[in-house]
């Protein structure tokens, strides 16, 4: 089992550097950033862009993995993104995994004036989004005549550090996006669904693990070689609430057959208001046992 982090995009580089060392000297597995425009009950707050902060994150870290969770087709061309990834990659000398989405309907979808798409229009895009810039980062030229992207004579020179390209792993809840997940993913991420209590969204999150083992035998893909990473905050208890319950999170993951749980750095207030304290007990009590 490996844990990672995410490091809200919200402090002043001076503030948030570090969070990102810390991330990397308390033994995080990797650590990540939400890549939006604004979100939800942040949206009037400060915040800063995914890719830059990457960057910045990448050249005061040397070990740890660093991604974005999860890049949004919302505002994003994946020609332009396959050259920022090319170069984050680069920069982080093969230390970059591309934790990629549909795209979510809140302010990342309307604010540059874009109209709003239905559930199959936003998976369709998805399919394109995710095949097109998979393709982009493997060959040399690239042609491609999409409903909502194209590229023409795209190159990819010189290409990622990481073989055939960096790693993506495919946040997927439903069917069409876990098939995409299937097909192009190194990993899978979920969020589980719904849930008023907690045993009710674990009881949702076993019932799509085993969906996505479906999934990928029908895709003719092995499930064991797809790692599976659960974002264990979007349950109704923070993760970092205590140690002993960070400790259970961890063990019911195993259980459910994930390799890999994402918590938050704990925040002042909510969302995932918490102790840094926690942090440095985890990093003690419960990573090395892991």
């Amino acid at each position: 089992m490996r844990v990672g982090i995410v490091i809200l995009p919200e402090h002043r580089w001076w503030a948030a550097e570090p969070l990102w060392r810390m991330a990397e000297e308390y033994g995080f597995a990797h650590a990540w950033t939400y890549d939006h425009l604004g979100w939800r009950s942040l949206v009037d707050k400060a915040w800063y862009d995914a890719v830059p902060t990457l960057t910045a994150a990448a050249t005061v870290t040397s070990t740890i993995r660093l991604g974005t969770l999860v890049a949004s087709p919302n505002f994003r061309h994946p020609v332009h993104f396959a050259r920022e990834l090319t170069a984050l990659d680069d920069i982080a000398d093969g230390r970059i995994t591309l934790g990629v989405g549909a795209g979510g309907t809140g302010f990342d979808a309307s604010v540059l004036g874009q109209p709003e798409l239905t559930p199959p229009e936003r998976s369709d895009r998805f399919a394109e989004f995710i095949e097109l810039l998979d393709h982009v980062l493997r060959f040399d030229v690239t042609d491609y005549d999409g409903t909502y992207y194209s590229a023409v004579q795209a190159r990819r020179a010189p290409g990622c550090v990481q073989l055939p390209r960096i790693p993506f792993v495919v946040a997927a809840n439903g069917t069409r996006s876990m098939q995409l997940a299937a097909q192009y993913g190194q990993g899978w991420v979920t969020t589980g669904r719904g849930g008023d209590d907690l045993e009710s969204w674990w009881r949702a999150v076993a019932e799509l693990s085993l969906r996505f083992t479906d999934i990928c035998h029908q895709q003719g893909r092995d499930p064991a070689k797809v790692h599976r990473y659960l974002q264990v905050d979007a349950a109704p208890e923070f993760s970092l609430s205590s140690v002993e319950h960070f400790r259970d999170v961890v063990g019911r993951a195993d259980e459910l057959g994930f390799t890999d749980v994402i918590t938050h750095w704990p925040r002042a207030d909510s969302p995932y208001a918490g102790k840094e304290s926690t942090v440095e007990e985890i990093a003690t009590e419960v990573l090395p046992e892991l």
